[in-house]
C-alpha cells in the first residue's frame, strides 16, 4: 500500500463519472487542453505523480522513462501498449495495465461498419449527395460489392477479432478464414464453421481482409506492398487494430492502381497525420479512431483503469497487468 497524498495524472480527459470516482481518493491533475502532452511534460509528470494513466496518444519510450521517477504504475486508457517502451519502464521500476475485454463489441461494430461502407461505397455515395452532384436513380449508378456470404479473413483471433468474425457470420452468413499466431481452439473454429490458414492462403482467398493483431515489431508493416500484391483486385482491407500494421504508402499505391478495390482505416501510422495520398482516394473510408468511441465503452475502459489504480494503492493483484517490475 502507498501513502496519503496519492497524485495520480491523466494525460487526457476521462469520462466525468470516471474523473469524479478517482477525485474521491485522489489529487487527480487532468490535461484541461485535451491535446497530446508533449514529451517535457509526459516527464514532468512521471517525476510529479505516483501514478500516470496514458493513452495511445502519448510516446512514452526511453528518453522520457529514463532516470529516476516518482511514478510506480501506468495506467494506460486502452488495450493496446505499442505506445509504452516496456523494458524502459521495467527498468524505471514502474508497473503497467492496460483495460482489455471492455472495448471488444464497440471496437468490432466499427470493424463492420468499415466493411460494410467500404464495400457499399457510402462514403463516396454520401459526400455525392451532400455535394448537390447527384442526379437521381439509374440502374448502373454506383455499383458496389456484395457482402452477404462473402469470405472474410480474419488476422489475429483475439477478443475483437473473434467477435468480428461472430457478427460477420452470424449476421452476414460469411466464409471466416483466420490467421493467428497460436492455435484457434476448435471449438471457435466449429462455432464460426472457420478455417485457420496460413497468412498468404487468406490474402490470397479472401474478400474482406480485417486487422486485429497487435502492433509488435514483428507486424509493423504486414501488410507491405507484397502482401498486398497477394490480395484479390476485388478485395477490400479493414484496419481497426494499429495504424503501424500497414504501410500506407504501399496501400495508396495498391488503390490507385487498382490491385485492391478499397480500404476502411480507423487508425493510421503516424495519426493524425496520415499518409500523401490517402485523403484523395474515393476508395477509402477514413474513420477518426472512434473503435471504442462509444458512451458506454469509454465509461467501462475507465473504470477498468481505475480498478487497476485501486489494486495498486491497496497493494493487490493488478487485474490487468501487462509488465511486472
Amino acid at each position: 500500500m502507498i501513502g496519503e497524498n496519492l497524485k495520480i495524472v491523466l494525460t487526457r480527459r476521462w469520462p466525468i463519472a470516471v474523473e469524479e470516482r478517482m477525485r474521491e481518493f485522489a489529487e487527480v491533475v487532468v490535461n484541461d487542453n485535451d491535446q497530446p502532452m508533449s514529451q517535457a511534460e509526459l516527464r514532468a509528470a512521471l517525476e510529479n505523480a505516483d501514478i500516470v494513466c496514458p493513452t495511445v496518444t502519448d510516446r512514452l519510450h526511453g528518453d522520457v522513462l529514463a532516470g529516476p521517477v516518482q511514478t510506480r504504475l501506468l495506467a494506460n486508457f486502452g488495450v493496446g501498449f505499442n505506445h509504452i517502451d516496456l523494458d524502459s519502464a521495467a527498468e524505471s521500476g514502474i508497473q503497467v495495465t492496460n483495460t482489455p475485454g471492455v472495448l471488444t463489441d464497440a471496437t468490432a461494430e466499427v470493424a463492420l461498419t468499415l466493411m460494410m461502407m467500404s464495400a457499399r461505397r457510402a462514403g463516396e455515395g454520401e459526400r455525392l449527395v451532400r455535394s448537390g452532384a447527384w442526379d437521381g436513380w439509374r440502374p448502373t449508378h454506383m455499383l458496389s460489392t456484395q457482402v452477404t456470404g462473402k469470405t472474410l479473413g480474419i488476422i489475429g483471433m483475439g477478443r475483437i477479432g473473434m467477435a468480428f468474425a461472430r457478427q460477420a457470420r452470424h449476421g452476414l452468413g460469411m466464409r471466416i478464414v483466420c490467421y493467428n499466431r497460436s492455435k484457434v481452439p476448435e471449438s471457435v473454429l466449429g462455432e464460426l464453421q472457420a478455417e485457420q490458414v496460413a497468412l498468404h492462403d487468406l490474402l490470397s482467398t479472401a474478400d474482406f481482409v480485417s486487422l486485429h493483431c497487435p502492433a509488435t515489431a514483428e507486424t509493423r508493416h504486414l501488410i507491405d506492398a507484397s502482401a498486398l500484391a497477394s490480395m484479390q483486385p476485388h478485395a477490400h482491407l479493414i484496419n481497426t487494430a494499429r495504424g503501424d500494421l500497414v504501410d500506407e504508402a504501399a496501400l495508396v499505391d495498391a488503390l490507385r492502381d487498382g490491385h485492391i478495390a478499397g480500404a476502411g482505416l480507423d487508425v493510421y501510422e503516424a495519426e493524425p497525420a496520415l499518409s500523401p495520398g490517402l485523403t484523395e482516394l474515393q476508395s477509402v473510408v477514413l474513420l477518426p479512431h472512434m473503435g471504442s468511441g462509444t458512451q458506454e465503452t469509454r465509461v467501462a475502459m475507465g473504470m477498468r483503469a481505475l480498478a487497476n489504480v485501486q489494486a495498486f494503492i491497496a497493494g493487490e493483484p493488478l487485474p490487468d497487468l501487462v509488465r511486472a517490475i
